[in-house]
């Protein structure tokens, strides 16, 4: 099963929380759910899908290898437990969510970890998260563009992350977008709002529309049922290329997520 190109993602969801999101869009028609190691909801997310009725050879789960399990041994182990705590045979793509600070981990180390976790059958895919140029570049020597399932980075109208994505294309490497709908800032921006109402929709489903029609994956959250439901129908829109200019021209370089360990960004 390929990657579907639109998500469902679990950032910052906990507990009841995660699961009645999970459990909402799984029922709504959600087959691709994005978590992490770090995120703590895990075990959340594999309640929501144990009971979720969805047959697992539908389902696509994520998850991300946190920065303290970076090392060989660490990475194997830290992604069998969560496979236990997803209560999977095994994952479908897994990603290293940040690269070691300073390069405390040297990528190699992880990417060939990773590599041999993918070869242990404990994930089908694998990729990498916030990854630069330059760290790209080094995964590429370790494994090969055509093994790196994607690259997830933030991308919203505020923030198109040209450079990243240029290079990834020309690499023939998968973007997907995480934040994309800018922590709810692109409900408030004219231009959006406009090109909404020309179709009928909200700003958050021409924000989407405009990364699914690019070929991009996206992973927003939510957990509002009429959101979960809306963002879904996103991939039924069709923008003009005179609206995908528009939007494109929103690009302000406006980055939400750059904790202090994050890489020094292209």
């Amino acid at each position: 099963m390929q990657m579907p190109q639109l998500g469902l993602g679990t950032f910052r969801l906990k507990q009841q929380q995660a699961i009645d999101s999970v459990t909402t869009g799984l029922e709504l028609g959600y087959r691709h759910i994005d978590t992490a190691q770090i995120y703590g909801n895990e075990a959340d997310v594999g309640q929501a899908i144990a009971t979720g009725g969805v047959p697992r050879g539908e389902l696509f789960v994520t998850t991300k290898i946190w920065m303290a399990n970076l090392g060989r041994d660490a990475l194997h182990a830290s992604l069998e437990t969560s496979r236990e705590k997803l209560g999977l045979d095994r994952l479908d793509l897994t990603l290293i969510h940040w690269p070691a600070p300073d390069d405390g981990v040297p990528l190699a180390e992880s990417m060939e970890a990773l590599a041999k976790a993918q070869a242990d059958g404990l994930t089908r895919q694998i990729g990498v998260s916030n990854f630069t140029i330059g760290h790209l570049k080094q995964a590429i020597d370790v494994v090969g563009a055509a093994a790196i399932a994607t690259n997830q980075i933030e991308m919203h109208p505020f923030m198109q992350n040209r450079k990243v994505t240029d290079f990834m294309r020309e690499h023939g490497l998968h973007v997907t977008a995480y934040m994309p709908l800018a922590y709810g800032k692109v409900l408030e921006d004219a231009t959006l709002q406009r090109i909404g109402r020309a179709h009928g929709v909200s700003a958050a489903q021409v924000t989407l529309a405009w990364l699914l029609q690019q070929g991009i994956a996206v992973i927003p959250s939510s957990t509002k049922r009429a959101n979960l439901a809306s963002n879904l129908t996103a991939a039924q829109l069709t923008l003009t290329d005179a609206e995908m200019a528009e939007i494109a021209a929103l690009d302000r370089g406006e980055r939400l997520v750059s904790p202090d360990f994050a890489p020094k960004w292209d």
